[in-house]
Order: structure tokens, then C-alpha cells, then sequence
């Protein structure tokens, strides 16, 4: 399916309770009294006719699909939950490619976001609130993204790669990604404030 196709039929979604048409897709919930974390984005993947993907972010050729979750504060409304991970850090590519061939670069460019809200633990309902794309078209975000990965290459050739930091970049950081405390691989990640641009809040 083309991303232009996969739009038009995600964008028909929106103010669709996912719950009732994951039942309806007979998509597992909960198993043993355990939650199935990729529910929602199982449910989107079925629902475009696709078959489910096991890997977390489900590559479909020309674009990319990620379902992230909202939540209602007391006094903020809506905000994105938490930061969204887009690929891991391969040091020595970095430090090879200019921001233009990298696959951070590419894999931004593939992306498409479906937003849903998030109501509670038990997910008897999860609304979708928007679907969108990363906006690299806008000079500005393109130019502040670009600042962000040379800030990464620059610290991974002047520092090394165990020298970067959650604290690093505007928009995109890089942060540790695995199991545990005390991990060594690295993501890049798009902060929170960044996808909520993109989603529309």
C-alpha cells in the first residue's frame, strides 16, 4: 500500500474508538490478564489490510507506521505521553554520512503518526484524535533537525560515542535504547514537544 493511499484510509480514522474495531478485527487485548502493549497499532495495521508486523515500527516499503498515545492532563488537556523513538545510532554511520544521507533523514521522511488518546490502563476506549507526517518540506523544522544530528556527529567524532546525551538536540535527542540501566546503544528519539506538532495539539 502507497503512503498516499495509507493517508486517505488513516485519516478516515479520526474520532474512530479503536477498541470496538479491534474486536471486530479480532485483535487480542489481553492475554491472561496481560495487556497486549501493540493492540492499537495491530488494530491500525489490520484495519488497512495489512498483515501484523512483529517488529515494533512496521516498515511498509515507502513509508512507516507508529501509533503513539496522548493523555488528558488535569489542567494541561492533551499532551503526547512520551518521546517517540526513531532509529537507533550506528556511531560509525553517522560519523560517515552528512545529515542529507542519513538514515535518520530518510526514516523521518517515511514516518506517518497516528494519535490516539489514551483514557486508561484497562483501554476500554482509545479515540483517534489525528494522523501526520514529518513536515521536513518547512525550512525551519528541516534546518533545527539537521542542527540536531550534526550536534550528535559532532560529539560521536570529537567525544566519542559513550559522550552523548538525552540532554542533546532541540527536536531530535539521542538517548540510550535496550534493556535495563546501564545500556550502551543509543536511539534518536523526537521529543515530545516535537511530535505534538506534529499531531496537531
Amino acid at each position: 500500500m502507497e503512503k498516499s493511499e495509507a493517508l486517505k484510509k488513516l485519516n478516515a480514522l479520526i474520532g474512530t474508538d479503536l477498541r470496538p474495531l479491534a474486536d471486530d478485527l479480532k485483535i487480542t487485548i489481553w492475554k491472561n490478564e496481560k495487556i497486549n502493549k501493540g493492540w492499537a497499532g495491530h488494530t491500525v495495521e489490520r484495519y488497512l489490510g495489512l498483515p501484523i508486523n512483529s517488529a515494533q515500527s512496521p516498515n511498509f516499503g515507502s513509508w512507516e507506521l507508529k501509533v503513539i498515545p496522548l493523555v488528558q492532563g488535569p489542567k494541561s488537556g492533551l499532551r503526547v505521553k512520551e518521546t517517540m523513538a526513531i532509529t537507533m545510532i550506528d556511531g560509525e554511520e553517522v560519523k560517515a554520512k552528512p545529515f542529507e544521507n542519513s538514515h535518520l533523514y530518510s526514516k523521518l521522511k517515511k514516518i506517518v503518526i497516528v494519535a490516539r488518546i489514551f483514557e486508561s490502563k484497562a483501554e476500554t476506549s482509545s479515540v483517534v484524535y489525528s494522523v501526520g507526517t514529518f513536515d521536513l518540506d518547512d525550512p525551519e523544522t528541516l534546518s533545527k533537525v539537521k542542527a540536531d544530528y550534526d550536534e550528535v556527529r559532532n560529539v560521536i567524532s570529537e567525544q566519542g560515542f559513550d559522550a552523548l546525551t538525552g540532554r542533546m538536540g532541540e527536536l531530535i535527542q539521542p538517548r540510550t535504547k535496550g534493556p535495563g540501566h546501564g545500556s550502551t546503544s543509543r536511539a534518536f528519539y523526537a521529543r515530545t514537544h516535537f511530535v505534538s506538532r506534529i499531531v496537531g495539539l
